[in-house]
Parts: structure tokens; C-alpha cells; sequence
């Protein structure tokens, strides 16, 4: 394969839209997590502890679902459980284990924010594609996520 051929292949334009259009989403999405007082980290890890069962996750299943270190989970779960959105809770069966809970007002700051984080995800992602669009990139999404961050799939769908 000669070099002209290599800087026109697919594969390139494929990857260079996901990253510009991931970029340009959370540009268009921060406004929104920011006028409540959240990062989009507070707000990912808001979120994947109200869709998880009892609206809690272990440490470590939310470091891997957040792509966060074991340092760096434990410094957001910290500030979360500071602005009272979070709880930290010990297994009782493994002291060494810790699960992060969302409190009421945890769930209460999302009630507050979701309206206006769907309404602009609406206008700038969902709502930019047709029904059938929209599900073909959810399944793609699934599939690539399942190969390249299979841990991220623990109770997430």
C-alpha cells in the first residue's frame, strides 16, 4: 500500500468523526452540567449509580465504568460524598470492599439537571438521526464497547 493510499483509507475519516463529533457533543452537553455545579465526570457517575440496581456500585465498578483509576475514583467519590450526592458504604462480608451509593440528594440534584441534559442531547445527538439511525448506532456503540472496555458492560446494558 503506497502512502497516498494509507492517508485516504476509511478507516481514518471513520475514527477522526467520532472523535470531532465526541468533542463537539460535550461541548454542546457541558452548559448543562455546569449551570447545576457538576463536571461531566459528577454527572457520568451520578447517572451510572441511578441506573445501577439498589443505585449503587462498587469502587472498582465504577472506576472501570468511568475509565478512572482506583486514585481517581476514590478522589471523585470524595468529592461527591462532600457535596452530600454520594454515600460511601462498606460490605459488611469484605471490609476491604466499598460500594458508592446515591443519596437522595444525589438523585434529587440528577432530577434537576436531566431535563436539560435530554433536551440538549435530543437536539445535538439523538434528535440529528432517524429512528433506525439512532438504533443502528446504539447496537454499533454496544458492539464496539463489548470489544475494546468489556468490563464497562457490569449491570450498564
Amino acid at each position: 500500500m503506497d502512502s497516498s493510499d494509507l492517508f485516504d483509507d476509511p478507516r481514518l475519516t471513520a475514527v477522526g468523526l467520532l472523535y470531532e463529533a465526541h468533542d463537539g457533543l460535550i461541548a454542546k452537553l457541558e452548559p448543562t452540567w455546569k449551570a447545576n455545579g457538576l463536571s461531566g465526570l459528577d454527572l457520568e457517575a451520578l447517572m451510572r449509580l441511578s441506573r445501577s440496581p439498589g443505585r449503587r456500585l462498587r469502587m472498582t465498578d465504577l472506576a472501570t465504568q468511568t475509565s478512572l483509576s482506583t486514585s481517581g475514583v476514590t478522589r471523585l467519590v470524595d468529592r461527591l460524598v462532600r457535596g452530600g450526592l454520594v454515600a460511601r458504604e462498606f460490605d459488611p462480608a469484605d471490609r476491604r470492599s466499598a460500594y458508592a451509593v446515591l443519596t437522595e440528594d444525589g438523585a434529587q440534584r440528577l432530577r434537576q439537571v436531566l431535563p436539560d441534559y435530554l433536551e440538549a442531547v435530543g437536539r445535538w445527538f439523538t434528535g440529528l438521526l432517524t429512528a433506525a439511525q439512532f438504533d443502528g448506532l446504539t447496537e454499533a456503540l454496544r458492539v464496539i464497547r463489548d470489544a475494546v472496555n468489556p468490563e464497562a458492560t457490569s449491570g450498564t446494558g
